[in-house]
């Protein structure tokens, strides 16, 4: 049986704790063998979780060993999944029992679907992309590597999401748009154009917005 380690135990951390218990294929293809966190103490606050083995920087992949990244920053994730690939490590998606995933979906490496997630026909979901609870993926979507769909996130049918996508709680993306690489969708923004790379759009209608 495989031993899952867990790449952060800080909030999102213990999020995905709770999510792997009931996802597919827990404890019938793999367990839950502890966190990998540089904070030592981060736990130390809150009971019921497995323990901080070590930091994923000098942790050594063992040959039973999957993983899975809970960093909900985009760039962190990016960067701690390098990490653990150039080690040799694999990557398990989880994926809630109430999530839904129809026909022609294409699926990447190291998913994290959260409860009720409804992603419709003939998706394409690039690696490592987080989708939490009640977002709704519509026909044909396109979503690049690393993005991260916050609560409640509707994504219109033929829009195309680019690598390291942000979309924050309750936005929601018209049909055919494209979001570039980088780009960060406030919560509750409505995107009815295109959204540039490494832009940050927000409100209804979503306009670009500069962060200090």
């Amino acid at each position: 049986m495989n031993e899952l380690l867990i790449i952060g135990a800080r909030g999102f951390g213990r999020e995905i704790y709770n999510l792997a218990e009931k996802c597919h294929g827990y404890n019938i293809n793999w367990k839950i063998k502890g966190y990998l966190d540089d904070k030592s103490d981060a736990l130390n606050d809150y009971q019921g979780y497995p323990p901080i083995i070590e930091s994923v920087e000098s942790y050594k992949v063992k040959p039973n060993d999957v993983f899975v990244c809970a960093l909900g920053d985009v760039k962190q994730k990016q960067k701690y999944v390098k990490m653990i690939k150039d080690k040799g490590g694999a990557f398990l998606s989880l994926v809630h029992n109430t999530s839904t995933i129809r026909n022609g979906t294409k699926l990447g490496e190291g998913l994290i679907l959260f409860p009720f997630v409804h992603i419709t026909t003939n998706v394409s979901l690039g690696s490592w992309v987080s989708i939490l609870p009640f977002s709704v993926l519509g026909h044909d979507v396109t979503i690049g590597n690393f993005c991260h769909l916050n609560s409640y996130s509707f994504i219109g049918g033929f829009t195309r999401l680019g690598n390291l996508v942000t979309v924050n709680t309750g936005a929601t993306i018209i049909p055919g748009m494209s979001i570039g690489d980088n780009a960060v969708i406030g919560a509750g923004s409505v995107v009815i154009k295109d959204v540039l790379e490494n832009t940050t759009v927000f409100g209804n209608p979503a306009r670009k917005v500069n962060i200090g």
